[in-house]
């Protein structure tokens, strides 16, 4: 009979009873003193899985990362997940949960794809108190004499009319709350006491002399970390084969780093032996952003990427229109793998080893299958089958055993570029490098923000849109001939960022015509059918 998960955890994970909160049956948080104890442990081994450019008939990153993951569980590694926790804003717009799916899957998956314990409210509360704070504060006299308000008020909805809004003392924007800068500080902060410091250096906006106003300035960075006392706090779930899951704080990747928390992850690494996590979209983006942003803060290195593909997804790359994805179509997938043959570069770029993984479904031919195994053997491609939708763990065991065969490979990892280096240089560096890009031409505001703020030794998070490698979202495979172009510079000194964003990037996201918010339908108990 199968163990409760809380006597599960107590018996199995290393963990004491006085190191973990029970949110119900099946949700629990994790204290500050498991991370404090752990401390001086040896971490595991770091597996980070990417993707090819998003399509329209889904890649199932998660899915696969969980399969995965449930593959060493039953090849008797010691394993665990540190994944992001999803924003509703998806969840009710076009892309749906992000909690895996089938035999591969998060439990509990709705909860945890709705408001889950909390944490990504307590973020929209302390990223609105502080909005508050400084509309109250220039109501009362404006002792600060400011001038201009940088920060944004935020939601976690889709919601496009609020990109922009007037209230009776000023112009105001909404940020989605996964984008904003507050997602960004938790889950880069190492501890409480780093979280404190993070909030106090958030630049709220220049006064009447041009000086930079920070939210020291305002003495409310303690209210602040009131609302987030718990949100910090790494929450742990299990996926459907009791894997250990730790589901921490949830950044977008396209308009913001998209990598889970840098508490939730460390403490899997000194937890388990394996520890497979995630970066948002493709190695153009999350990837790049885990490897120059997060990655310094983490107590190991990543030690294998694994870039999850489908044949529906590179057959979208490669031309096929979506009504024809289910015929064979072998001239448009060999055009669909110059995509994730970039992102394969991409990998290399960094001086790290690679593992393509196919998420293979029920409609994919065999023709087209040897095809692929058949691309992999001449270019001497490390290549596996996911079949963990359909069987879970047991459908990914070889998968597993490859992954983590490459994991005990040398590699000798190397970014891209240095912080100390000119910001303009850093993102030529990163759109010619991970996109393809022939140049950069940058806006005079985006110009005069890096000119302002030259002095600081920051990494570089850029905002563009993850559908192509390029900034122009209908341009699939890989596209060339490009120039990638930069409107603004968001200055997020408080989670130690400048955020680059380019051409007609959002960070308030709209809904689609017809949104998942209009499908969902419960019966009279409140269960959804």
């Amino acid at each position: 009979m199968q163990l409760r998960k809380y006597e599960y955890i107590i018996n199995n994970l290393d963990i004491k009873p006085d190191e973990v909160i029970s949110y119900g049956k099946d949700k629990f948080k994790l204290e500050p003193s498991l991370q404090k104890r752990l401390l001086n442990e040896k971490s595991g081994k770091l597996i980070l899985v990417s993707a090819v450019n998003p399509t329209s008939s889904g890649e199932g990153k998660t899915t696969l990362s969980i399969g995965l993951a449930q593959g060493f569980k039953k090849n008797n590694d010691n394993v665990m997940l540190a994944l992001r926790e999803p924003s509703m804003g998806p969840v009710f717009g076009m892309k749906g949960g992000a909690t895996g799916g089938g035999e591969s899957i998060l439990e509990p998956s709705q909860d945890i794809d709705l408001h889950f314990t909390g944490d990504i409210h307590a973020l929209t509360s302390a990223n609105n108190l502080l909005s508050a704070i400084i509309d109250n504060h220039i109501y009362f006299g404006n002792e600060l004499k400011i001038k201009e308000v940088y920060w944004q008020r935020a939601l976690d909805v889709n919601d496009r009319s609020l990109r922009e809004v007037q209230t009776k003392l000023r112009t105001d924007k909404f940020t989605i709350t996964a984008a904003s800068e507050m997602m960004a500080i938790l889950a880069l902060a190492k501890d409480f006491k780093d979280l404190k410091m993070r909030l106090n250096n958030i630049l709220i906006g220049i006064n009447k002399d041009g000086k930079d106003l920070f939210v020291s300035d305002l003495k409310c960075a303690d209210s602040l970390a009131l609302l987030l006392k718990d949100a910090i706090k790494p929450n742990l779930v299990f996926a459907k084969e009791m894997v250990p899951a730790l589901v921490h704080a949830g950044p977008f990747a396209n308009i913001a780093h998209g990598c889970n928390s840098v508490i939730a992850t460390n403490t899997a690494l000194k937890l388990a032996d394996y520890v497979i996590t995630e970066a948002g979209f493709g190695a153009d983006l999350g990837m790049e952003k885990f490897l120059h942003i997060k990655q310094p803060h983490l107590s190991t290195s990543v030690s294998v990427v694994v870039v999850v593909a489908t044949i529906k997804a590179l057959k979208l790359h490669g031309g096929v229109d979506e009504s024809k994805l289910d015929l064979v179509n072998i001239p448009a997938l060999s055009k669909g793998l110059e995509n994730i043959e970039k992102h394969l570069e991409n990998i290399k770029l960094f001086g790290l080893n690679s593992v393509v993984a196919l998420n293979k479904f029920d409609t994919d031919s065999k023709e087209e299958l040897d095809f692929l195994q058949n691309w992999a053997l001449k270019n001497d491609i490390h290549y596996g089958v996911s079949e963990g939708f359909s069987k879970g763990g047991e459908g990914t065991i070889k998968l597993a055993e490859l992954v983590k065969k490459v994991a005990d490979q040398n590699h000798s990892f190397s970014p891209l570029y240095n912080y100390e280096d000119n910001h303009e240089n850093k993102v030529l560096s990163i759109a010619k490098n991970m996109y393809g890009a022939d140049d950069v031409i940058f806006s005079k505001k985006a110009k005069d923000k890096f000119k302002q703020y030259q002095h600081l030794n920051l990494p570089i998070c850029i905002a563009k849109t993850p559908l192509s490698l390029s900034g122009d979202p209908k341009l699939k495979g890989r596209p060339k001939n490009f120039v990638l172009e930069i409107s603004d510079v968001k200055v997020s000194l408080g989670a130690g960022l400048l955020v680059v964003l380019t051409k007609g990037i959002n960070t308030m996201p709209g809904l689609n015509k017809y949104p998942r918010a209009m499908e969902f339908k419960l019966n009279d108990d409140g269960e959804l059918i």
